[in-house]
């Protein structure tokens, strides 16, 4: 197993912020024991959904539930290049390619009961080796590990990937930013996730100034010039989003290799491990 320290800002610290987080993870736990593997995604880039994924993963294993963050935003991370420190090698491509088991993949964290599946480097087709049957038996060995498994996905209104990886998890979570998205664009967003056959969990609504002094007006001009650099390259315009959603994938798939049933035993040794911390 692989290790790393997280980086957490000064504002993820904040009180008011870490109790908002507190309040979702409750609302999560309230709608089933069930719910257990969870996608978060968002309308457009920069709307912060890479932010409540890792905090939402932060709140649960705080409460001392074993959790796992797993980065399927393959295209383009941001979580690496901005909590990551420490040298991880390997990503979660390594293993849907069938190059290295799971449990290679996953990484220990400073931070009590939490660990990260990084993304790893960018695949010509992230749409298929998400949709495969290797990242849906990722998924099963995960669960009889952890408590809780939260999957950052692209933004839906980009690349189809959220909603080709909402279909395999318990439910979904959308992330808005404040006065930022239309009705409209949202609901296209929404209904996508319905024809995919998602839950819908709820929507947080992000960036919202809750104390009057701006707080939030750093992290929308922080974001929106990080996401627009690179989400513009790889993801291409946001008006284009109906055209991608709807298009078929035009890479051919390969053949997947067999999933190494010896995943599930090393998972387990792990986990047994990770309970002596």
């Amino acid at each position: 197993m692989q290790s790393a320290k997280l980086h957490f800002s000064q504002s993820e610290n904040n009180y008011q912020i870490k109790e908002a987080y507190k309040t979702l993870r409750s609302n999560v736990e309230f709608s089933g024991q069930n719910v257990r593997v969870i996608s978060v995604t968002s309308c457009t880039p920069g709307e912060g959904k890479t932010t409540v994924a890792m905090a939402l993963a932060r709140a649960f294993a705080e409460a001392g539930k074993k959790t796992v963050l797993v980065d399927a935003d393959m295209r383009k991370s941001v979580l690496v290049g901005r909590y990551k420190t420490g040298s991880v090698r390997l990503g979660l491509t390594h293993c849907l390619v069938g190059r290295e088991k799971l449990s290679s993949v996953i990484c220990e964290t400073d931070t009590p009961n939490l660990y990260v599946v990084f993304s790893g480097p960018v695949p010509p087709n992230p749409s298929e080796l998400l949709g495969g049957r290797i990242f849906g038996k990722a998924l099963e060995n995960m669960k009889q590990v952890f408590d809780y498994i939260i999957v950052d996905t692209p933004p839906l209104g980009s690349v189809i990937d959220a909603a080709v990886v909402a279909k395999q998890c318990d439910g979904t979570i959308l992330v808005i930013e404040n006065n930022s998205i239309s009705y409209r664009f949202a609901q296209r967003v929404k209904d996508q996730l319905d024809k995919a056959g998602a839950k819908m969990l709820g929507v947080v609504l992000n960036k919202v100034d809750i104390n009057g002094k701006g707080y939030y007006g750093h992290y929308g001009h922080y974001y929106g010039k990080y996401y627009g650099k690179y989400y513009g390259k790889y993801y291409g315009k946001y008006g284009e989003d109906t055209q991608e959603t709807n298009a078929a994938p035009r890479t051919r798939k390969p053949p997947e290799p067999e999933p190494d049933e010896d995943d599930l035993e090393e998972l387990n040794y792990l986990a047994s491990a990770g309970r002596k911390h």
